[in-house]
């Protein structure tokens, strides 16, 4: 068979399967929908977390951002993959302790107040539908290139299956439809990995074949004879200071992504939380210690199949012509030659933060436009592998981004659903009503992601650090505090929070106005020398500061209060904390 029909067969059958198991996993009450009633099993929790965090941006875009930024890539691997330890040992315990359905539930009760429900619920919304449009560009591509489909009609056609298993099924549904699509996703991603390191190294193991081979320091060497930077050479593309902030804000992000918090709230007690975080860290490793080896063996490969060759010879290859219909591989022949040429710089000039496919940049002699977002998928291809194989590798660029947006489709709807509409609009809701609100939320965020997706503000890896960014900026801080700072009370939370917010959502908005805007050039280039992709760490140091004084200046909160942070905080007879919820 082709590689269209196995695309086909696989990626049907899969999304029949994941359909299957939301109907097989119906809920009916609001423990199901909002924490999938507290019954997940730690290690099924762990695979479910492993997928709703590891994203299209994990699959599709981080081994094609290392491959060509190099080692200044490896900022994304070691953010993700630090803060998700954050996570797990400082946080995820204590809240799962407390035992309520969401993080704006935590912040509104901590600091007794609905004014800090409602700003945490607001900045959950903001980093949820900026997180799934990163999402919704990996299924376009995806969609797009395998199955022939436009990017615009197979982003609804994939929000329509996400949102029926967040409808159906609620938090119980999309668990158990996680922890399917950690397999596909796991399996594509070791099958390509260890396919190209054997034919490249012979040596199965792509961890290994990175490290006891010199193939990274002869894709080096390729780089520099190109005229390209030097593959392992430090700060060629951000500057040292970017390379920390965009790590940081990484880190404290993934600490405080709501989606991600929520899956330790589903588990029977909080001990189970902590063994669930050790299985996801686990299930998270096998593809982040995979993800920098593939990144150079695709890179190289690709620079061995690609230059120097002629046009038409390259335009032969079957999986050349394919992904150029995409426009995400593109060539353009600036000198004449008839040969494709890899230099440094674009090959044609910006419109609206995006190539320009009629006006070549004549300033570069680089004459090859290829996607960051296209490495992975494309890697199968060029290895030659078998088509079975190429097609398991788009369903599982496909599960990783449904997945994610499964989870934040969920947050989206527990935010509205249950922190706006229940716990400050209508406290005395039925279960029916609120069951009914977080299923219409769902259809509605999913449009809007629909839009987001077909518009997003950069690749697949940028726009979700911007998501990170404002969980950083925004939800970390009052978190953290909450659990540690008993002195810390509603007034500075509140400040704190909005402060962080709104700055990081001005200073992202502003230096990606020309993709969020359509301005002709960005508003601002950077802050003091950090980009939008780590700016998320001045937004949650000025809500740390902020908070901290205003909380000072202002009466401490109530004796109850501060019974509750020590209550959620001592370890002793957590393991047999249920968390009734509300």
């Amino acid at each position: 068979m082709t590689v269209e029909t196995w695309t086909w067969s696989i990626i049907i059958l899969t999304l029949i399967a994941y359909g299957y198991i939301a109907w097989r996993t119906h809920v009916k009450e609001v423990e199901g929908f909002y924490v999938a009633g507290r019954g997940v099993h730690p290690i099924l929790n762990g695979m479910a977390t492993a997928a709703d965090w590891m994203s299209a941006a994990s699959f599709i875009s981080m081994a094609g951002l290392i491959s060509f930024l190099g080692f200044d890539g490896t900022v994304y691997l070691m953010g993700w993959t630090g803060g998700y330890v954050l996570l797990a040992l400082l946080l995820a315990p204590y809240l799962r302790k407390y035992g309520k359905f969401t993080v704006p539930d935590f912040i509104g009760d901590r600091y007794y107040s609905n004014t800090a429900r409602a700003v945490a619920a607001i900045a959950t919304i903001f980093i949820s539908l900026t997180y799934i449009s990163g999402q919704m560009r990996g299924v376009g591509i995806v969609l797009s290139r395998y199955l022939g489909v436009d990017i615009t009609t197979g982003i609804i056609t994939a929000l329509v299956v996400v949102a029926f298993i967040g409808v159906i099924g609620g938090m119980k549904g999309i668990t158990y439809t996680q922890v399917a699509q950690y397999g596909v996703l796991i399996l594509a991603y070791l099958f390509v990995g260890g396919a190209i390191a054997l034919i490249l190294t012979g040596n199965p193991i792509p961890q290994l074949a990175l490290t006891f081979t010199d193939i990274a320091t002869r894709l080096s060497q390729i780089q520099v004879d190109l005229g390209l930077k030097e593959y392992v050479a430090p700060f060629g593309n951000f500057t040292m200071l970017q390379v920390f902030t965009i790590t940081l804000a990484l880190m404290v992000g993934t600490a405080g992504l709501p989606h991600v918090i929520v899956r330790f709230y589903t588990v029977p007690k909080a001990s189970d939380a902590r063994i669930s975080a050790g299985w996801a860290l686990l299930f998270i490793g096998l593809l982040y210690t995979t993800a920098p080896a593939l990144a150079v063996f695709a890179k190289y490969n690709l620079l061995q199949t690609l230059n120097g060759k002629s046009i038409e010879e390259v335009r032969a290859i079957d999986w050349v012509a394919k992904w150029e219909k995409t426009k995400l591989l593109t060539f353009y022949d600036k000198d004449g030659d008839g040969k494709v040429n890899f230099a440094p710089g674009r090959v044609f000039k910006l419109s609206g933060g995006r190539p320009d496919f009629n006006n070549p940049d004549m300033n570069s002699k680089n004459e090859i436009h290829i996607d960051n977002d296209i490495i992975v998928l494309s890697t199968p291809e060029v290895a030659k592998l078998a088509p079975l194989i190429i097609a398991l590798v788009a369903a599982g660029g496909l599960a990783a981004a449904l997945s994610t947006a499964d989870g934040l489709l969920i947050a989206m709807s527990s935010a509205v659903s249950h922190d706006l509409y229940y716990r400050i609009l209508r406290p005395k809701a039925t279960e029916a009503q609120r069951l009914l609100v977080g299923r219409i939320v769902i259809f509605i965020a999913a449009a809007i992601a629909a839009y987001l997706g077909i518009r997003p503000p950069g690749f697949v890896a940028e726009v979700v650090a911007f998501a990170f960014g404002l969980a950083a900026a925004s939800l970390f801080p009052p978190i953290v505090m909450g659990i540690f700072d008993k002195r810390m009370n509603r007034e500075g939370a509140i400040s704190g929070l909005i402060t962080g917010l709104v700055f990081t959502l001005v200073m992202i908005g502003m230096q990606r106005s020309v993709q969020i805007f359509g301005t002709p050039a960005p508003l601002m280039g950077d802050f003091l020398g950090i980009n939008a992709q780590g700016i998320g760490v001045v937004g949650m140091l000025l809500n740390f500061v902020v908070a901290f004084i205003v909380s000072r200046l202002t009466p401490p909160p109530p004796k109850e209060v501060q019974d509750l942070v020590e209550h959620i905080r001592i370890p002793k007879g957590s393991a047999d904390v249920k968390g009734e919820g509300h």
